[in-house]
């Protein structure tokens, strides 16, 4: 077991407290001493120049997604040379009628260091797979989850 901490402050301005008109900036502050400014999402009046809560889950789930296939490549002795990915989370009503992620989309593309051994679409899918269902991310959340490697 291990735990990760991110303490959050928030604090009022000097605008009038009213859904439409106060400051969502907020900051995130990590252990290891990183600090990320965070907002609401512009259609929530927040700035769309913070990440939003919505933005860090598609980060945490494509990330987690990352390192895991890359823990996976290196046990294959797959060397991976680059690694992208443009995730996508789709924020609308749930089943129940709620606001959520109800999905996130992960497109990774992977160079591999030597192309002449790497893996076949079959096998890169395979590693996907692996990768998906190994990541504590994804474990972790009721989101649907696709990865569509390019």
């Amino acid at each position: 077991m291990s735990e990760h901490r991110v303490q959050i402050n928030w604090k009022a301005g000097s605008e009038e407290f009213k859904t439409e008109t106060y400051d969502r900036t907020h900051t995130l502050h990590f252990e290891g001493g990183q600090t990320l400014n965070g907002s609401a999402a512009p259609d929530f009046y927040g700035r769309a120049e913070y990440a939003n809560p919505e933005e860090m889950l598609a980060a945490s789930l494509a990330s987690c997604h990352m390192l895991t296939f890359l823990a996976v490549a290196a046990k294959m002795r797959l060397p991976v040379a680059e690694y992208t990915d443009s995730a996508v989370a789709t924020l609308e009503k749930n089943a129940e009628g709620r606001m959520a992620v109800t999905k996130v989309v992960l497109r990774p593309k992977v160079t591999f260091q030597d192309n002449a051994n790497a893996p076949d679409a079959s096998k890169l899918e395979g590693m996907h797979r692996k990768a998906h269902s190994a990541c504590m991310i994804a474990n972790s959340v009721k989101t649907e989850v696709t990865v569509q490697p390019g």
